[in-house]
């Protein structure tokens, strides 16, 4: 009778060490995890100002785009870059 409450004992001594060694090693895990969650949601908001600014910078190229199509930026570059103008303009230089 004693060496079976002697093997009892050993027996639930173990598996409570290994219920607490499993324990144990749940809880580490998901800390691990709740790390790996907490970095991989920073990114997330991360890449999300990311698509925002994208989103506005694509906005200005278009508005860009679209303003450069017209009339007057045409007349702007062609005054500016090469010294153009119309027929009936007359141009007052400063002397230096």
């Amino acid at each position: 009778m004693r060496k079976k409450r002697k093997a009892r004992r050993t027996g639930l001594g173990l598996i409570a060490v290994m219920v607490l060694l499993v324990c144990g090693i749940v809880s580490y895990n998901r800390q691990e995890l709740d790390k790996a969650n907490a970095k991989s949601t920073a990114r997330i908001a991360e890449l999300k100002d990311d698509i925002e600014q994208e989103k506005e910078q694509a906005k200005e190229i278009q508005e860009k785009k679209a303003y450069m199509q017209t009339k007057k930026y045409i007349e702007e570059m062609a005054r500016e870059k090469l010294g153009l103008v119309y027929k009936d303009e007359i141009i007052f230089k400063a002397q230096e």
